[in-house]
């Protein structure tokens, strides 16, 4: 298994910044724009357990997928948001989404991610070729467009 763990520091509030990870399609689209529907299959009371399809478009192609809650808080000063899904049949992921409030305008946010091949062959792939680009773009990307929805607010 592979496990990349990275952090930044977002000049937005953590309302904000949350928004785009447990808010509307609309809103995560903002920072995934490859994720192209998403529709709840199963929902539960306590968010955790919950079960979304979502259809992720890469190139020319579409995967669609279950995406499962792990786990979910959503306190005042810290929220956390952790899904799991079955990548193409091939790997395991887990996403983990943590911010924690710096002060009113600026947020910490961690973001975890692990992968584990589920084919043997597909071990020595990951060794050779997984960086953490992929999570340094995606970072990149959050705080870039919550802290230009912030600035053009005010």
């Amino acid at each position: 298994m592979k496990k990349w763990k990275r952090e930044i520091e977002i000049n937005a509030p953590i309302e904000h910044v949350w928004k785009f990870l447990d808010g509307s399609v609309e809103n995560m689209q903002k920072i995934m724009p490859q994720v192209v529907e998403q529709k709840p299959v199963k929902i539960t009371e306590e968010v955790v357990g919950s079960v979304y399809r979502q259809k992720y478009r890469e190139g020319k192609r579409t995967e669609e997928y279950d995406i499962e809650t792990l786990e979910y808080l959503n306190e005042t000063n810290e929220k956390k948001l952790k899904v799991g899904f079955i990548l193409a049949k091939m790997f395991e992921i887990t996403a983990l989404y943590e911010l924690n409030k710096i002060n009113d305008n600026k947020t910490s946010f961690t973001y975890t991610v692990t992968s584990r091949p589920l084919k043997w062959f597909l071990k020595l792939l990951l060794l050779l070729f997984a960086t953490d680009k992929v999570v340094v773009e995606f970072l990149d990307r959050v705080k870039k467009v919550a802290e230009a929805e912030t600035s053009g607010s005010e």
